[in-house]
């Protein structure tokens, strides 16, 4: 549309930074007409249309108002016609219990900015809207070294930075830069804000205990599309990036709650689950506790576990062994297992970066071999339970995984379809999960390898990969299916010649549990249904023995 000069407009952004709790929520008229319902604190509009060139008046009322008669406070405004402002609200409305409580009021910024003016900057209006921070310095620590703010105020606008998009740090300091306030990261590059403006408020109270208790200072950002007001990370109070898998395959902890010192940090994690990367405090001790599902606070734990990490950090946490004094064979006791510089993507984007943990409670020392795309190298070197192997630095593609006893003897193979599931650029944990015998573990989960992604939730299964099986030319091929199983597998053999034999399925002990006799097999493919009805959950070697020889797969029983 051509801008129309009869009645011509000014944009405008209005930003809620009364941090009065009586002011928490308000509406917000514009002469009678209601322009914002329900306009919460830390929040600001989109950049909207607005009356130039004329008077016109904007309420604030609270939020339960049906008129704007019911305003607390108006203001009367003339703006210039194309004319861009940022307009925010500070200040305090109650009468006592703020210390100190300058008046509330709407303030306006002129030759306000929605996008940077040159593509690779990123603009930045800083507001001091904190009522009991003193005037301050922002010094720039991490890229500039030097004052980007000088002696700013309460209800001061600092004028645009005009910078290139990066990672900054920001000191928040006194005006004789004696004394550092608060000290918080600008991530503008890997926030993506290249190209954009925005505006940053001083934003809460230095003392709350001094102002009802209110909100706490800090450094709010809000974008020109508007929206609740973003912080920015405070260094001040470090923290650490963590992932926490639940690994312990013993039934009495298969759903549990996870405390972080008093406050209940996962409420019913189940095993097999991962958290997303979640903040975590560094530098100081700090307390994670298990409780039963049903608990009521941290004073229910089974087990505690201190930790005092690195501030930036990154960790995997991972929780394995038994807590059952009973019905578990062995019985590794119940611990929370970390590793230090973890990864939540790949160094390099056409990889996949593979951390290997062994969590299998009765499974030995093993080997990891690679014989899809890597010929059989070996890619994980006797890995004991409760171990880390470290990072694969893999590139992206379909892989088959070898499990192997620590003097090569293959146990398992599963697909770790890396490419196919699009994990391009990502960073995973595979783990060794549940038990081999399950029948000496209370009949517990069977043992597999399972993936954790990045953003948590359930973890992945792979699936079990079953290869041809040459037995001197009599038979071609050998596949179990499904594999895993369930209530049914069916053992599907293709045969070059017509020949006898008999399917023996043993558990991982070498016990013969079932077995099918003196099978006839003529040339192509034959079908058996397997017996496995009344297994247990767990792996087991079906066993192929003609006059050629012995095939031996392996089937995944799942209850």
């Amino acid at each position: 549309p051509l801008p129309s000069l009869s009645n011509p407009t000014a944009r405008v952004q209005v930003i809620h930074n009364c941090a009065d709790l009586a002011a928490s929520t308000v509406d917000v008229y514009l002469n009678d007409a209601l322009l914002i319902d329900d306009f919460a604190f830390r929040t600001a509009s989109p950049f909207i249309a607005a009356p130039a060139t004329i008077d016109f008046t904007v309420g604030i009322a609270p939020s339960n108002s049906t008129s704007s008669a019911d305003a607390i406070y108006t203001q009367t405004f003339n703006l210039e016609a194309g004319g861009t402002y940022e307009v925010i609200a500070s200040g305090i409305v109650s009468g006592s219990g703020y210390n100190p409580s300058p008046a509330f009021e709407l303030v306006a910024f002129a030759n306000a900015q929605e996008a940077a003016t040159l593509p690779g900057n990123t603009d930045v209006l800083v507001y001091h809207g904190s009522t009991d921070a003193p005037t301050v310095d922002v010094y720039e620590s991490a890229v500039l070294n030097t004052t980007a703010v000088d002696n700013a105020s309460y209800g001061d606008f600092a004028g645009y930075l005009n910078l290139p998009t990066d990672d900054y740090v920001l000191q928040v300091r006194d005006a004789a830069q004696t004394t550092t306030v608060a000290t918080y990261s600008a991530p503008l590059a890997t926030l993506g804000l290249q190209g954009a403006a925005l505006v940053v408020v001083a934003s809460g109270f230095l003392d709350p205990a001094q102002n009802s208790g209110g909100p706490a200072f800090g450094l709010w950002a809000a974008l020109p599309t508007g929206g609740p007001l973003v912080p920015l990370p405070s260094l001040s109070n470090p923290t650490a990036r963590v992932q926490v898998i639940h690994n312990c395959a013993d039934l009495a902890a298969s759903i549990v709650d996870v405390y972080l010192n008093d406050a209940l940090l996962i409420d019913d994690f189940a095993f097999r689950t991962a958290s997303p990367f979640i903040g975590a405090p560094a530098t100081i001790d700090f307390t994670v506790g298990i409780a039963p599902s049903n608990s009521t606070s941290s004073a229910d734990a089974i087990y505690t576990q201190t930790f005092n990490l690195e501030a930036g950090g990154t960790y995997e946490v991972i929780a394995s062994g038994i807590v059952s004094g009973s019905g578990y064979n062995p019985s590794p006791a119940f611990e929370l297992v970390a590793f230090a510089n973890a990864q939540e993507a790949a160094t390099v984007p056409t990889n996949t970066d593979v951390l290997v943990y062994h969590g299998s409670t009765d499974a030995p020392m093993v080997d990891v071999g690679e014989t899809a795309v890597l010929g059989g190298a070996t890619l994980v070197d006797d890995l004991s339970y409760s171990e880390y192997a470290g990072y694969l630095e893999v590139p992206t593609a379909d892989y088959v995984l070898e499990v192997r006893t620590s003097d090569g003897t293959p146990i398992i193979s599963y697909s770790a379809p890396l490419q196919t599931l699009g994990l391009n650029g990502a960073a995973i944990v595979v783990l060794a999960s549940g038990f081999l015998d399950p029948a000496e573990n209370s009949d517990g989960a069977g043992f597999g390898l399972w993936v954790a992604l990045p953003s948590g939730g359930p973890l992945v299964p792979l699936d079990i990969f079953t290869s041809v099986a040459d037995l001197n030319g009599a038979v071609a091929s050998v596949l179990l299916f499904p594999n895993p199983a369930n209530n049914s597998s069916a053992l599907v053999v293709n045969a070059t010649e017509r020949t006898r034999a008999d399917v023996v399925i043993s558990d991982v002990a070498g016990r013969q549990v079932k077995g099918i006799r003196s099978v006839q097999l003529l040339p192509g493919e034959n079908r058996m249904e397997l017996p496995i009805t009344g297994l247990s959950e767990g792996l087991y070697h079906v066993n192929l023995i003609t006059t050629a020889g012995t095939a031996t797969t392996v089937l995944q029983v799942l209850r």
